[in-house]
């Protein structure tokens, strides 16, 4: 079958408009131009649309959709397979919220009680869906499933006081960092504290500690331009510095 723009909106449930700006960003091209000079798709179309709408349900943004969707190596089974993937995930993410929401409920009317680790399960859940998404391919790629998954498990099994504590160092972190940073020296003793406190930070997710893995994760700070723009947000060459005051501090610098 073949659509207009009109149909193909109907049916999708988005504006004419907007397949007309997909058109012009080159997301989603119409089939072919017909002699009145309307907009005619076809079932290419139709399931490009779908898989955009599916990128676009996964929060990713239209430029990013557009490279995915349009790469000659698109294999949209396996896109399939991922969507069904992420969104079984969503789903038992918005599960575990749910009955966070019912427990807290029952708690509050006095027909239960509920600890308050209990409070933040569904939350601790989402920061590992959300760093899966985010970084999981390359983490994994890099450490291996194993110790990402003993990584999730120590996150997921976080006590409250603890995740007190994480939060605490991270800004401490991130102060000592901009302070050391002002010195332009990755051995000074503000750096190295950065590093070590950086350590400390890491041993609430790892489940053991290497100099190697260390270091290994200070250079994917530089490496990979997600890290690096958010140690770089305040300051450019943070990540950098960064990275060289681990290396330091693992005895990695070459």
């Amino acid at each position: 079958m073949e659509y207009t723009v009109q149909k193909l909106g109907k049916m999708s449930g988005i504006s004419s408009r907007t397949l007309r700006y997909y058109d012009e960003m080159n997301l989603l091209k119409p089939a072919r131009i017909n002699s009145s000079g309307y907009r005619i798709y076809g079932q290419a179309e139709v399931n490009k649309l779908q898989q955009i709408l599916f990128y676009r349900e996964l929060g990713l943004s239209l430029e990013h959709i557009k490279q995915i969707v349009n790469n000659p190596s698109f294999d949209g089974v396996k896109a399939l397979n991922d969507h069904r993937s992420q969104l079984l995930d969503k789903r038992k993410q918005l599960d575990l919220l749910i009955a966070n929401v019912e427990k807290t409920i029952s708690s509050t009317e006095g027909r239960s009680t509920m600890t308050n680790d209990e409070k933040f399960e569904g939350f601790k859940q989402k920061m590992v869906d959300d760093n899966e998404q985010q970084y999981g391919k390359e983490i994994r790629a890099k450490y291996g499933d194993d110790t990402v998954n003993q990584s999730n498990s120590k996150l997921k099994n976080m006590t409250q006081a603890q995740h007190d504590e994480v939060t605490k160092l991270a800004n401490e972190i991130a102060m000592t960092l901009a302070e050391a940073f002002k010195t332009g020296d990755p051995a000074s003793e503000k750096a190295q504290k950065a590093a070590e406190l950086h350590k400390q930070w890491l041993m609430y997710y790892w489940p053991k500690y290497s100099k190697e893995a260390h270091a290994g994760l200070g250079q994917m700070y530089v490496d990979d331009e997600r890290f690096t723009a958010y140690y770089d947000k305040e300051q450019s060459g943070t990540a950098a510095f960064f990275r060289d005051a681990i290396q330091i501090y693992t005895g990695m610098k070459s």
